[in-house]
């Protein structure tokens, strides 16, 4: 049965553009105004599947960490630490922005499938004006139970503990589930998650689903939240499906995000943006390879950057959901 207290979140996602006027388009998932965050995740996009030429030129990033996490297709970073790599479906490009650096992102070939997840932590603060750095992880640990497997590339999820750096309690893991399987994940009663469906359907919680949530989740259609308080996920799939977990403590800071840079208040998104716009290396560096090529920040608005608050509910008490789910 469900955990008392708050009915889990439904989400859904929404297209933006990336890259600038020849930019693609991409779904987004957080931040969203009902739920800003989920612990120290504050930004979800999804790329594609679909074949398309992704040519995200230089462009800055403040206070946060960019995780890229491929499932098809390959890309190419190039970043202002001198970085120049390239990144496979089952590696991990792990980004510290701390105050100020910029990068490149640029697909491989012409047209290829590309699906992709592009995902932000932001820094606690004391971290989000020290400096950036850059990993690449191509050997990661797996979480495996009769059924499932969790491929876990930021945190840690029982006793398979990414080598990415972090710096708040989180997790995030790629998890496969097989066709007739039904598991049940070990979750942290401490962390709120999120659940985003990638391939096949899933059901999560009883046969209604978690907290009334009616039928399977399908591929991209909603971003399922889950309050603090749990100790486990049942998930169970008729025809197989993957999916994305994310979860960590919710974050005790409020944060001022606006494009690219993740602040404290007003006057750090001013400066950031006036800092790029001037193309100060001393704080943003310099990207190999491009030249003049740019991603020019858009004018600010006309009304002051305020903080984005939490809106998640409250934590319930203590409860696992013991059963997995009954198959349809």
């Amino acid at each position: 049965m469900d955990a008392p207290g708050p009915l889990p979140q439904l989400l859904p996602g929404r297209d933006v553009p990336l890259g600038g006027v020849r930019g693609m388009s991409v779904t987004r998932w957080l931040p969203q105004r009902a739920l800003p965050m989920v612990g120290a995740w504050c930004f979800l996009d999804r790329i594609g599947p679909e074949r398309v030429d992704m040519r995200v030129l230089p462009h800055p990033h403040t206070g946060l960490q960019t995780v890229t996490w491929p499932l098809a297709g390959e890309v190419h970073h190039r970043g202002s630490l001198g970085t120049d790599v390239l990144l496979r479906p089952g590696e991990l490009d792990l980004m510290t922005s701390g105050r100020g650096v910029s990068h490149s992102e640029l697909s491989v070939g012409q047209a290829p499938l590309l699906h992709a997840l592009q995902l932000w932590v932001a820094l606690p603060a004391g971290l989000a004006d020290g400096p950036a750095g850059f990993e690449q992880h191509r050997a990661l640990p797996v979480h495996e139970v009769p059924g499932a497997r969790a491929t876990v590339f930021v945190g840690a999820l029982d006793a398979a503990r990414s080598p990415a750096t972090v710096h708040t309690p989180l997790l995030g893991a790629d998890v496969v589930v097989d066709a007739g399987a039904r598991v049940v994940l070990p979750l942290r009663e401490a962390f709120e998650h999120a659940v985003l469906v990638l391939e096949g359907s899933v059901r999560v919680g009883g046969v209604g689903g978690v907290g009334g949530v009616g039928g399977g989740l399908d591929p991209g259609a909603e971003l399922l939240h889950l309050a603090p308080g749990r100790a486990g996920l049942p998930l169970a799939s008729a025809d197989g499906a993957r999916l994305l977990l994310l979860g960590g403590e919710p974050f005790g800071e409020d944060l001022v995000m606006w494009w690219n840079f993740v602040g404290r208040s007003h006057e750090d998104v001013v400066r950031a943006r006036d800092d790029w716009e001037a193309q100060r290396q001393t704080r943003f560096g310099a990207v190999p390879g491009h030249g003049a090529e740019r991603i020019p920040a858009p004018p600010l608005p006309d009304v002051r950057l305020t903080p984005r608050r939490r809106r998640a509910p409250a934590a319930p008490p203590p409860s696992a959901l013991p059963e997995a789910p009954a198959m349809s």
